[in-house]
């Protein structure tokens, strides 16, 4: 298995089922928005699911450790980061499980075909202003910034790959959220649920998760904050929960 492992990769502990991914320091890693997509999301049994820029497929390993779903599909454009999620598939004894397939997320219903998928997620880049970057090729800079990809794009795919009341799940940035919703209605993907993320109780939110339903009813539920820190460097309890510490 060290075979797998290329010189200046690491290898980081998932902390759940033993799983483990490959990630690059100097590249894009993923971070905690991931994480609690992950356990935002749900996938039930019998169920497909697609992750539109997975990056190093981080979102289908957490995924299927820790929903019965029936298998999980991670679609990247960055070769590099595609043959790196490859191998943390195999080093994870998951190919029958997980696919990473080499693609534009622009183009998800052509590839998968549409209405493939009961499930979708997706964090998708953030940023829309990307003036003045040094290297726009860059991994980073093609994760963060609308470089590749729009947040239309993200969403008419989601809607187009999905089957009639199917689910998706998005992790983006609270200052986006009219955005996010006008996107959902458009292609008619109905804000069902969401949840916004505080760094600390009195701070203001920094992430927001939301999850739609293809065709669904209007009826848009406001869950309960989620905290990260109770004091620096101390997580709440319920973020040690779903990092699978507690």
């Amino acid at each position: 298995m060290d075979s797998l492992i290329h010189a200046d990769e690491r290898l980081d502990d998932l902390q759940i089922k033993g799983y483990k991914i490959i990630q690059h320091p100097d590249k894009f890693c993923f971070g905690m928005d991931a994480v609690l997509l992950s356990g935002f999301a749900t996938v039930n049994e019998g169920e497909k699911a697609l992750d539109l820029g997975t990056g190093t497929g981080i979102l289908p390993i957490l995924l299927e450790a820790k929903y019965s779903g029936d298998h999980y599909t991670g679609l990247e454009i960055q070769a590099e980061s595609v043959e790196m999620a490859r191998r943390s598939v195999l080093y994870n004894d998951l190919q029958e499980r997980i696919d990473i397939i080499e693609g534009d997320i622009k183009e998800a219903s052509v590839i998968f075909g549409k209405a493939s998928m009961d499930v979708v997620t997706s964090n998708p880049p953030y940023m829309t202003n990307h003036h003045g970057l040094k290297n726009p090729n860059d991994a980073k800079a093609i994760a963060r910034h609308e470089l590749l990809c729009s947040l239309d794009d993200v969403v008419r795919e989601s809607a187009a790959v999905l089957k009639p009341k199917g689910r998706c799940y998005f992790v983006h940035r609270p200052s986006r959220l009219v955005e996010i919703f006008e996107a959902m209605r458009k292609y008619r993907i109905e804000p069902k649920r969401m949840r916004l993320v505080y760094p600390y109780v009195d701070k203001e939110p920094n992430m927001v998760l939301v999850e739609g339903v293809r065709g669904g009813r209007p009826q848009l539920t406001v869950e309960s904050p989620l905290i990260v820190y109770d004091a620096p460097g101390k997580y709440t309890e319920e973020i040690l929960e779903i990092y699978g510490m507690k």
